[in-house]
């Protein structure tokens, strides 16, 4: 499966999709970015005058790249339609702060992946490559 066919099949659309494009991607891991517009609807709030992008949202882009596309790709043409993709677990810890208009890139290396159950250490770079959040993230994949 290449990575436009995981693209494709990933359950998210805009405004919640959080992944631009596959760099890389293998049994072992996966390598995503994703650009944060000015113009999303969260800066408006969060903070005022002084808009960061909030932690819970660069969660779910490292979840989405870092884990989401690792369990298509993982999980092949079993995938279907009707299969549900939850995630389980975080642990992550925030250095960094990201603002509206950077690129980030995600960093996913599988932990395990057992009975659908994918565990991956995840980490975010920011444009000038330092580490901007990190951890491990689970998930399931039910198919069905």
């Amino acid at each position: 499966m290449n990575s436009n066919e995981i693209l494709e099949k990933l359950p998210y659309s805009t405004p919640f999709l959080f992944v631009d494009d596959l760099v890389s991607i293998d049994e072992n891991g996966v390598t995503g970015t994703f650009t944060f517009k000015k113009d999303l609807d969260f800066y408006k709030g969060h903070f005022k005058n002084n808009p960061i992008t909030p932690g819970v949202i660069l969660t779910e882009t490292m979840a989405q790249i870092g884990l989401v596309c690792l369990g298509i790709f993982l999980v092949g043409n079993d995938l279907t339609e009707e299969s549900q993709i939850g995630l389980t677990s975080t642990d992550i810890e925030f250095l960094k702060p990201v603002f509206p208009g950077e690129q980030v890139t995600v960093i996913s290396e599988k932990i395990y992946f057992r009975f659908n159950k994918l565990k991956c250490k995840v980490k975010m770079l920011n444009e000038e490559s330092e580490i901007v959040c990190e951890g491990i993230i689970a998930g399931i994949i039910k198919v069905n």
